[in-house]
């Protein structure tokens, strides 16, 4: 059924706690391709112009390659469970990029957690779930915040 499943990190315990799920669909459907995906926002424009261009192009490249091997060490515990995982760092907007990424690459499904925020932290931080809800056509899983991973 699935062919290609996408999984946007951010780097916290709560959206790691959405792998169980991953787990479970790509082995039990036997998924041939789950994409562990990461995406960091740029360099503030007015940090880039304070810093030398060399110094900034440095930082970004430490930025990506500490992302690169967080999601490495995701992708090794998934294949000790029997998934095999490519990995991804984009920097961007994480909407537009996770958007475009799933549209370029003919993903199945987005598999992601929720921060579950409501109110005025969501007004004020968005939520990058909603936000792709609303935008994509590809189905998604969600795991709401607060909620027990599957163990």
């Amino acid at each position: 059924m699935y062919k290609k499943i996408l999984v946007p990190l951010d780097g916290s315990e709560l959206s790691e706690s959405i792998l169980s799920h991953v787990t479970i669909i790509a082995v039990g459907c036997q998924v041939p391709e789950v994409i562990l995906l990461r995406v960091r926002e740029p360099l503030d424009d007015r940090v880039r112009i304070a810093l030398d261009p060399e110094i900034a192009k440095e930082l970004d490249q430490a930025y990506h390659d500490e992302f690169a091997d967080y999601l490495k060490g995701i992708a090794k515990k998934l294949e000790k469970k029997g998934v095999i995982a490519k990995t991804q760092v984009l920097a961007g907007n994480p909407v537009e990029e996770i958007l475009k990424y799933s549209r370029n690459n003919n993903v199945d499904l987005i598999v992601m957690s929720t921060h579950g925020r409501s109110g005025v932290s969501r007004i004020v931080f968005g939520s990058v779930a909603s936000k792709i809800i609303s935008q994509t056509e590809v189905p998604i899983l969600l795991r709401p915040a607060g909620h027990s991973a599957i163990k």
